[in-house]
């Protein structure tokens, strides 16, 4: 008789974790909890520019706040918004991301993709009330009050 092998779990999820608040923290808890091991994309620079945004902490001061995140088993950077070609590169079980984009046309593209090879995309509740864009906006009233 040949014994079953459990299959790791392998959970992914990215984010910019500017002005690292309680609502990131909760996501990489909560994704942590679903998975055997959590790999991080952190958003560089360069990408969030893209945006046409601008990051308060440097890229290299926040991947080093998430890789020491006792919830993350890895964090790595995020170069692109393309997270199948990171699928790829890690052979991801489960993504993680915002219900902020959920039946987003994005995402409902990556959820075809991602449904072909096995890939569940978990959406966790987006935290009311708290974001770095709230803050940096809190923070530049109150400096120029």
């Amino acid at each position: 008789m040949v014994k079953k092998m459990n299959k790791m779990t392998i959970g992914y999820t990215t984010g910019v974790f500017d002005l690292f608040h309680i609502g990131h923290l909760i996501m990489l808890k909560n994704a942590s909890a679903c998975c055997d091991k959590l790999i991080v994309g952190v958003t560089t620079d360069d990408l969030v520019s893209y945006k046409n945004k601008k990051a308060v902490i440097p890229f290299k001061e926040r991947l080093e706040i998430v890789r020491s995140i006792k919830y993350v088993d890895a964090a790595i950077p995020q170069k692109n918004m393309d997270k199948f070609e990171m699928w790829k590169k890690l052979n991801f079980n489960v993504l993680f991301v915002g219900d902020d984009w959920y039946n987003s046309k994005k995402w409902n593209n990556f959820q075809k993709q991602f449904e072909e090879v096995g890939v569940r995309i978990i959406y966790f509740p987006y935290t009311e009330g708290t974001s770095s864009t709230l803050i940096n906006e809190t923070l530049n009233k109150l400096r120029n009050s």
